[in-house]
Parts: C-alpha cells; sequence; structure tokens
C-alpha cells in the first residue's frame, strides 16, 4: 500500500485551511487517512504551520512520499533536514551529537529569519498605515480649506445682496408712491377699472 503524506482540504470557498495527514494514495484527497500529523493556513502571512514534528519524520523514515507542497512544508520546518542527519547518523559520517548540534544551529537560524520577517512585515503595515493617515489629512484640509472659500464667497454674495437690498428699497418706494397717486385720484363712487 503505497503511503503518501499529503493535504487535505477544510475552510470555506477562497479562504482554505488544509490538514497534513498521512494517507493511501488510492484515497480520495478530503476522504480516508490514516494520520492527521498537523495543519497548514496558507492564507496567514507569513503561513501558519502546525506539525507534529517526530510523527512526521518517523512516517517519513517508513517510507511515507511527501506531496511537493507538503515537501516544501517538511523542508520548512526541517524534518527532512533532520531525516537528512539521522541517515548520516546511520552510515557513520556523523555522530549523534554533531547531527543535534547542526539541527539545533539550523533551527535557531530559521526562527530568527522567520522572526526578522514578521518585524518586517509589521513595519511595513505602520508605514503603509502611517501614509494612509497623512493622505487622508491631506485631503481633510484640502476639503476644509474648499468649505471654507465656499462659506466666504457666500457671506459675501450675502453682504452684496443685503447691501442691494439697503439701497433697493428707497428706490421701489419712490416707484410706488406715483402709483399709490394714481389710486387716490380715482372718485370713490366709481369702480375702478381693471
Amino acid at each position: 500500500m503505497p503511503v503518501k503524506i499529503r493535504l487535505s482540504r477544510h475552510g470555506r470557498k477562497k479562504a482554505p485551511f488544509y490538514h497534513i495527514v498521512v494517507a493511501d494514495s488510492r484515497a480520495p484527497r478530503d476522504g480516508r487517512f490514516i494520520e492527521r500529523v498537523g495543519s497548514y493556513n496558507p492564507i496567514t502571512d507569513p503561513a501558519t504551520i502546525e506539525l507534529n514534528f517526530d510523527r512526521a519524520l518517523d512516517w517519513l523514515q517508513k517510507g511515507a512520499q511527501p506531496t511537493d507542497t507538503v515537501r516544501a512544508i517538511l523542508s520548512y520546518k526541517g524534518v527532512l533536514l533532520k531525516k537528512h542527519l539521522l541517515e548520516g547518523v546511520k552510515k557513520g559520517a556523523l555522530t549523534q551529537e554533531q547531527a543535534e548540534e547542526k539541527f539545533q544551529n539550523w533551527l535557531q537560524e530559521k526562527e530568527s529569519k522567520i522572526r526578522e520577517k514578521k518585524e518586517r512585515i509589521a513595519k511595513g503595515q505602520k508605514e503603509v498605515m502611517a501614509q494612509r493617515i497623512e493622505a487622508e489629512s491631506k485631503i481633510r484640509q484640502a476639503r476644509e480649506q474648499e468649505l471654507a472659500k465656499k462659506l466666504a464667497a457666500e457671506a459675501a454674495k450675502e453682504a452684496e445682496a443685503s447691501a442691494q437690498e439697503e439701497s433697493s428699497p428707497a428706490e421701489e418706494q419712490q416707484v410706488d408712491e406715483p402709483v399709490a397717486e394714481k389710486q387716490d385720484d380715482t372718485p370713490e363712487g366709481t369702480p375702478a377699472e381693471n
């Protein structure tokens, strides 16, 4: 029975989440499996990988073949390096202490790289947020200036209109008075013509 270490898809549409499983190669992708050895979430940055290191290593030593994606995940977590070092110990090229020391050094370097990447991502997000806030404040200031100009223009129009109204009632009174005089000239007993 050929055994594979592969991904089993879960999660909703456009938001995948995978289980890393050991399964018979003839079983369906999301079907029956022998053992679940971890999970993989590609949506996060960096991707979140939870792995039972010892069980994955044990299955690799028994001959389980990882798929390409799982091979990359196992390499990222150091399972393939550990398997390689243990084979070197079996052949006598290394001692167990040397192999463990090499693996621990690699693990520390890997963790520092991951930490640096997370810090770089966080710093980038802060810079993007600062740029957004700065751009929004510039837009807000521009809008406030436009609004102030509109209000000043409206105030000037109102002042001009009120100045015209103050000068125009005197003219209207002069025009209205002759009309009023014509009405007074009509005799009271006769009806006014329309």
